[in-house]
C-alpha cells in the first residue's frame, strides 16, 4: 500500500517538521512512490520547509500541485550555505526532479540534444528535456528558433556528422558520406573514437566557445601545413571559415569583450515572468536563452530571487567549462556572494556577479530586460487568443467549462493501402505532441482497393477508449488521460460509427461523461451525435478555427505516418518474407542469382548451389515464389 501524503495526515507532517534541524543544508521532497519531487537548498533547514505547509503562504500552482504529493522529506545538513549550494547543484543534476525545472513550459523553446551516451552520437533539435540516459546533454533553451536551425544546418556543412537517425541502407552508405558530409558512421567507417572527438568540436558551439574552438583549429590547421598535409589543412580552413560565419553580425559594443558574460533580466505580469539570459563570448552574443516562471502574487514577487534561482538551475546543468568570468543581473541577487563562491569554485577561476547601474552594461541589462518584454507581451497575446477560441468553442458546444485536453483523429490511406490513424491533443488549446499517438488499421476488410474510413474509425476509437469500456468503475472525471472533447475529422457518417462503438460501453455513460463531434471539410461545418443539421458557425469565428487547427494536425500527423509505413513497405523485398532467409543469405542469395527474378525462377536443387543455402531452405524459397505447384 503507498503511502499517504502528508497534508492529509497533520500529525505526521508536524512531527517530521519537529524533527528537521534549524541548520544550513538541502531537503528532499519524495512522492510515494520514493521518487524525488524536489530538490531545495536553505540556511534554516526547518524554517524553509516549514513554509511550503502554512496555510497563510501563498505557493504557485506548480509548487502546490508538488506539496499535495510529498509524502517524505529528507535533508542533508552542511557545514555552510556555500556546500549546501554545490551539493543541491549536483544532485538537481544526477536527480533532475520534475519540479526543480523553473522552465514553466518546456515546449515553447527547443533544446540541442548530444547523446553522448552512443557510440556514434546523434546531434538534434527537440522540445523535450527529460534525458533517458544521464550521459545525454541538452544546450539552452533557445529563444530564436530559426537562428537555432540555421545554426545546426551550418554546422553539419563545416563537420563531417552523423545525417540520419537510421541508416538508409543495412549494407553501404548513403550519398551523405559520398559528398564528405558523413563520416560513413552507418557502416562504422569512423572509429567511435574519433567521432566523438569531432562532436566534442560541435558542441563547443552550443557551450559558447566557439573563439577557443577557432583558436584549436588554427593550431592544427598551421600544423598540417607544415606537415605538407596540404588537403587536411585547407579541410580545417573551411572549417574556420564556417565557424566565423555563425555570428559575423551579432557583434556587442562592450569593453573588455575578451571577456565571457551572461547577462540576465527579467519582465513580469500578474501572472508569469519572463526570463532571458543572452550569453556573450569574446563580444558576439552566441546564446538567447529563455524561461518562464509563475509569479505566486504581487506582495511575495522578488525578482532577486527568481533571477537566482534561474541562475543556480541554468549553471547546475552546464560543465564547468561553459561558466562565464562575468554574470551581469538586472537585480541584486538575495545570496549573490554564495552564488559567486560556488561558481568560482566549480570553474576554477573567479566569477563576479555584478548588477551595474550605469553604462554600457547597464544598457546591455536595458537590452535584455526589453526583449524579455517583447517575449512576455507575445505570451500574454497568444494565451488571450487561446482563451478566446476555447471559450467561444465551449459556447458553441454549450460545454459547461472550457476543454483543457482535446483529442483530434483522422485516417489516411490510398485506397486502402497502408491504412493508418492519428490522435492529436491540444492542451489549453496548445499542441502537446509528447501525447500524440499513430494507429495501424487492424481491420481485415480494410485492404488494397477497399477502404472503409467508418469502420477505421470506430476501431481506433474503441482502441484508444478500450480501457474505459472494459471497466466502466475506472474514474473519469480528474482524470488527466481522459478528453475533455473529441474531434473526428469527417461528416455525420464517420460520427455515427464512432458513436456506435462507444454505445457499446455497459453502463452507456461514456458518452454521458465524453463531448464528441465532428468536423466537415468542405463547409467547416460541425456535427453533434444525433443531430442531421450542423450547428449555425461562422467559418471564422475562433471556436471554429480552434477545431480547424486541431483537424489539421491530426491530418498532417496521419498523412506523415502513412507516407513513413509507404516508404518503409517499398525498401522491403520479397525475400524479407521467407522464414529462415536473414540479410546475410539473401546477399548471398542475390550475389550468385543477381535477381529476385532468377531466384523465382530457379528449382530447389539449383537454389542449393548458392552459398549458404542448405536443401531444406532451398525447399521453402522455392515452395514460397511456387505456393501452388506440389
Amino acid at each position: 500500500m503507498l503511502p499517504t501524503p502528508l497534508v492529509k495526515v497533520p500529525e505526521r507532517l508536524e512531527t517530521r517538521l519537529k524533527e528537521i534541524p534549524a541548520e544550513p543544508g538541502i531537503y528532499l521532497m519524495k512522492d510515494a512512490t520514493d521518487g524525488i519531487l524536489y530538490i531545495g537548498k536553505s540556511k534554516k533547514l526547518r524554517s524553509r520547509v516549514r513554509s511550503y505547509f502554512r496555510d497563510s503562504q501563498r505557493l504557485s500552482d506548480r509548487i502546490a500541485m508538488m506539496v499535495r504529493q510529498v509524502c517524505a522529506i529528507e535533508f542533508i545538513v552542511t557545514d555552510s550555505e556555500a556546500e549546501a549550494l554545490a551539493l543541491e547543484s549536483n544532485l538537481v543534476k544526477l536527480h533532475q526532479p520534475y519540479f526543480n525545472v523553473l522552465l514553466k513550459d518546456d515546449k515553447r523553446y527547443p533544446y540541442v540534444c548530444i547523446t553522448w551516451s552512443e557510440d556514434y552520437p546523434r546531434i538534434f533539435i527537440t522540445r523535450k528535456r527529460r534525458a533517458s540516459n544521464a550521459q545525454d546533454r541538452y544546450y539552452g533553451p533557445y529563444v530564436d528558433v530559426r537562428l537555432l536551425r540555421q545554426t545546426l544546418y551550418i554546422i553539419k556543412r563545416i563537420f563531417p556528422l552523423r545525417q540520419r537517425p537510421k541508416p538508409l541502407f543495412k549494407d553501404r552508405p548513403c550519398l551523405n558520406y559520398d559528398m564528405g558530409r558523413c563520416p560513413g558512421v552507418c557502416q562504422a567507417m569512423i572509429s567511435s573514437e574519433d567521432y566523438h572527438k569531432t562532436v566534442q568540436k560541435v558542441a563547443m558551439v552550443f557551450q559558447g566557445r566557439t573563439g577557443e574552438l577557432i583558436d584549436i583549429l588554427n593550431t592544427q590547421m598551421e600544423a598540417a601545413a607544415e606537415a605538407l598535409n596540404f588537403e587536411t589543412a585547407a579541410r580545417i580552413r573551411d572549417q574556420i571559415q564556417g565557424l566565423k560565419s555563425l555570428h559575423a553580425d551579432q557583434k556587442v559594443s562592450l569593453p573588455d569583450d575578451t571577456i565571457s558574460r551572461d547577462a540576465i533580466a527579467l519582465a513580469a505580469d500578474e501572472k508569469r515572468c519572463c526570463i532571458q539570459l543572452f550569453q556573450i563570448r569574446a563580444g558576439k552574443l552566441v546564446g538567447r536563452l529563455g524561461y518562464f516562471a509563475e509569479v505566486p502574487s504581487a506582495d511575495s514577487f522578488e525578482p532577486g530571487t527568481i533571477l537566482q534561482r534561474v541562475l543556480e538551475e541554468h549553471y547546475s546543468l552546464v560543465d564547468p567549462v561553459e561558466i562565464p568570468s562575468e554574470i551581469l543581473v538586472q537585480h541584486e541577487l538575495p545570496d549573490s556572494e554564495i552564488l559567486g563562491d560556488g561558481l568560482s569554485q566549480r570553474k576554477g577561476r573567479k566569477v563576479s556577479i555584478i548588477s551595474p547601474q550605469r553604462q554600457i552594461k547597464a544598457e546591455l541589462i536595458e537590452m535584455v530586460e526589453r526583449n524579455a518584454r517583447y517575449e512576455l507581451e507575445g505570451a500574454q497575446r497568444e494565451g488571450d487568443r487561446n482563451e478566446q477560441a476555447l471559450q467561444d468553442l465551449a459556447e458553441i458546444l454549450d460545454l459547461p467549462e472550457l476543454p483543457k485536453r482535446i483529442e483530434g483523429y483522422d485516417i489516411s490511406h490510398i485506397q486502402g493501402s497502408n491504412a493508418v490513424a492519428s490522435q492529436v491533443v491540444f492542451i489549453d488549446g496548445i499542441a502537446a505532441n509528447q501525447h500524440y499517438r499513430h494507429y495501424k488499421i487492424k481491420n481485415p476488410e480494410v485492404t488494397i482497393g477497399h477502404s472503409d474510413d467508418f469502420a477505421s474509425l470506430a476501431e481506433v476509437l474503441g482502441r484508444r477508449f478500450r480501457k474505459y469500456l472494459q471497466d466502466p468503475s475506472l474514474p473519469r472525471q480528474g482524470d488527466p488521460d481522459f478528453p475533455d472533447l473529441v474531434m473526428i475529422d469527417g461528416g455525420k457518417g464517420q460520427l455515427s460509427a464512432v458513436v456506435t462503438v462507444l454505445q457499446t460501453d455497459t453502463n452507456g455513460t461514456i458518452l454521458e461523461d465524453l463531448k464528441i463531434v465532428s468536423l466537415a471539410k468542405q463547409r467547416e461545418e460541425i456535427f453533434l451525435p444525433g443531430e442531421s443539421l450542423p450547428l449555425p458557425t461562422e467559418a471564422e469565428q475562433p471556436g471554429v478555427q480552434l477545431l480547424r487547427r486541431v483537424r489539421d494536425e491530426a491530418h498532417r500527423f496521419a498523412v506523415s505516418f502513412h507516407r513513413q509505413q509507404r516508404l518503409k513497405q517499398g525498401r522491403r523485398s520479397r525475400l524479407d518474407e521467407i522464414p529462415g532467409l536473414g540479410f546475410e543469405r539473401q546477399k548471398q542469395l542475390l550475389a550468385h542469382f543477381h535477381s529476385i527474378d532468377y531466384i523465382r525462377e530457379a528449382s530447389a536443387e539449383q537454389l542449393t548451389a548458392a552459398p549458404g543455402i542448405g536443401p531444406r531452405l532451398a525447399q521453402e524459397i522455392f515452395e514460397y515464389f511456387h505456393p501452388n505447384q506440389e
